[in-house]
């Protein structure tokens, strides 16, 4: 839920209070519903546990299911206890899976609980979604779900990773392995672990030739510079510093905002011709939606798909599978559908691929 207000996660009561106070709302129930409902045509044949209120019940009935209630939380403060526990009572219950909505901190929190004792799979709602437990996005959640309990899906072992909350916040990133969960598996319908580029310095004469073309481009717009070290490449180019896992805002050598959140872009790019500058995720090719939440579904319908630039070094283009798509999931669904299709990606000094992307 940090996401949007530029909190890099809620890990912990301290910062999820904070999220709330700078206006931050709940993913989970929604991204939850739209899997359920991918679920719901099957409701009659299965038996739906959950636990109380915001832990699966509200969105089960939602969504047309009578759920089988187990255990108590205090609704509007549950916690990392609360889903450990809910996790091992469904366990003992020799439930078929486990489907849950979180970030990497909840994947732990299940890991821990229950390892690998029945299959897990996660309906991506967090900031930090490293780990490679987790559909490519609710609905394809559902739908893998559906196709487990149907027998139409193998299971795989899967890698729980996780960052450092405040190293990341400082502009570090330090992610570790922290287990394994088994998951039920499609490889169109779940997302591989995030990696980082090579550090080569043919990947690195690679970003500098991006970073030329990008900035011998720009006009007067405003622009947003999204997280990671191929767009720090531009704001080095402009001789500006940049938060790498930020989003900063700059017009051609000035800054203007650096580390901003969602409220600050739209009151940034109000009536202003704005450009997104942003760089897929490596390993997992997600565009938007994952670790850059703040650039959210308003401020991309203000700015426009014609004014979203797409950068890549060509080894993290090469290191997607043939036919392998880039991803969007903003949690609107009318702006994954505007943002589909093929892109324009700049790959070096007047260097581009045309790439599809998928929602």
């Amino acid at each position: 839920m940090g996401g949007r207000v530029g909190l890099k996660g809620t890990d912990g009561a301290q910062i999820k209070e904070k999220a709330i106070r700078l206006g931050a709302t709940k993913r989970s129930p929604p991204r939850a519903v739209e899997a359920l409902r991918e679920i719901a045509l099957m409701k009659d044949d299965i038996d739906l546990v959950t636990y109380p209120h915001e832990m699966g019940e509200n969105e089960a009935i939602e969504c047309g299911f009578s759920p089988r209630v187990i255990g108590s939380v205090e609704s509007g403060s549950t916690t990392a206890e609360d889903t450990k526990r809910a996790a091992r009572e469904m366990a003992d219950l020799e439930v078929d899976m486990i489907l849950f909505a979180g970030g990497d901190g909840t994947a732990r929190d299940i890991c821990e609980a229950i390892d690998q004792e029945l299959p897990v799979l996660g309906i991506p709602t967090g900031v930090k979604i490293h780990s490679s437990v987790f559909a490519v996005n609710p609905r394809k959640a559902g739908r893998l779900a559906v196709d487990y309990l149907r027998g139409e899906a193998s299971l795989k072992t899967a890698e729980v990773m996780d960052i450092d909350e405040e190293a990341f916040r400082e502009n570090r990133l330090s992610a570790e392995l922290h287990g394994y969960l088994k998951i039920p598996f499609e490889k169109r319908l779940v997302q591989p672990t995030k990696s980082a580029s090579s550090p080569g310095i043919d990947e690195e004469s690679n970003k500098e030739a991006i970073a030329e073309y990008v900035v011998a481009e720009m006009d007067d717009s405003i622009f947003l510079l999204g997280p990671g070290t191929t767009v720090k490449a531009v704001a080095d180019r402009l001789g500006t510093e940049k938060t790498l896992l930020g989003v900063d805002v700059v017009n051609q050598d000035e800054i203007l905002a650096r580390d901003v959140n969602e409220d600050e872009i739209l009151e940034l790019v109000k009536g202003k011709d704005v450009k997104i500058v942003v760089s897929p995720i490596g390993g997992q090719g997600f565009i938007f939606g994952r670790g850059n939440q703040q650039i959210s579904p308003e401020v991309i319908k203000q700015v426009g798909r014609d004014n979203i630039i797409v950068i890549a070094t060509k080894s993290k283009l090469s290191s997607r599978k043939p036919g392998e798509p880039l991803y969007v999931d903003t949690g609107d669904k009318d702006v994954d559908e505007m943002l589909s299709g093929y892109m324009r990606v700049i790959t070096g000094y007047q260097e581009e691929a045309v790439v599809k992307v998928s929602r």
